[in-house]
């Protein structure tokens, strides 16, 4: 990969950036120039092998471990933050945040436990709100934060209600910020991804389900996480200067016509 350097200079933390779609992303801001913090909550080597990929591809990049859903979960990662980064360097400071670590609960209503839908709140919803509100002496003006949604928020999917209340909230505080912070020429937006093709999702590997899944797009086709990398390194850039409190879709197309 080349380096389009129009992120240089910049710092950039993606939580859940270690796999899936939030591996894209961190691979694609590096490629832009930003150095990305990686922050992984379970799997290291996963964290590991997202920041040699980025190296490999002349990019830079450190890992963070910070357990999301869990009390002081924020301020854990902010201090990861600084120690990881003190090593490249860093001042402390962020231009970039993108939210995208969460959690999904497959249930209808009448089968979610009170404990599941404390934890995909926890993860979901608190996590990012206070790793905002911890991170904002920190985020440099003309910032950048970015919260990945759900398309589910447009349609109705009632064997995740819980996951997608936990999404709704986020496109809320991603409205809501992008008030408060545009006098500071912070943008704040959110992107929805549809059916993306991850190794944490096993349901793709039902024939069946794949091919309901793809045909839900108006392209037929499954989403990659480059596709929805691609719409955030945008929103994280300059040309994306005058776009704030957007909720923008990133599905495909998918039930366009529901």
């Amino acid at each position: 990969m080349s380096t389009t350097a129009r992120l240089a200079g910049k710092t950039a933390l993606v939580t859940g950036g270690s796999r899936g779609i939030g591996r894209a992303i961190s691979r694609r801001l590096a490629r832009d120039g930003a150095l990305v913090a990686v922050h992984y909550g379970h799997d290291p080597a996963a964290a590991e092998r997202t920041v040699k990929e980025i190296e490999a591809d002349g990019g830079q990049a450190f890992a963070l471990h910070a357990e999301l859903g869990v009390p002081g979960d924020a301020d854990t990662l902010w201090s990861a933050f600084d120690r990881a980064g003190a090593d490249r360097g860093t001042d402390g400071g962020l231009d970039i945040l993108v939210n995208n670590a969460g959690i999904t609960v497959p249930r209808p209503l009448a089968e979610v436990s009170e404990a599941d839908y404390d934890r995909v709140f926890a993860i979901n919803t608190k996590a990012p709100f206070f790793i905002i509100q911890r991170g904002l002496t920190r985020l440099r003006d003309g910032g950048r934060i970015v919260n990945i949604s759900s398309v589910a928020t447009r349609v109705a999917f009632p064997a995740i209600i819980s996951y997608t209340m936990t999404k709704a909230a986020l496109d809320y505080l991603t409205l809501t910020l992008a008030q408060e912070l545009g006098p500071r020429g912070i943008t704040v937006n959110a992107v929805a991804p549809g059916y993306t093709e991850t190794e944490i999702n096993p349901t793709l590997a039902v024939p069946e389900i794949r091919r309901r899944y793809a045909e839900a797009s108006t392209f037929n086709r499954l989403g990659q996480p480059t596709d929805i990398a691609d719409v955030v390194s945008f929103v994280a850039s300059d040309e994306a200067r005058w776009v704030t409190g957007q909720w923008i879709d990133a599905s495909g197309g998918a039930h366009l016509g529901v």
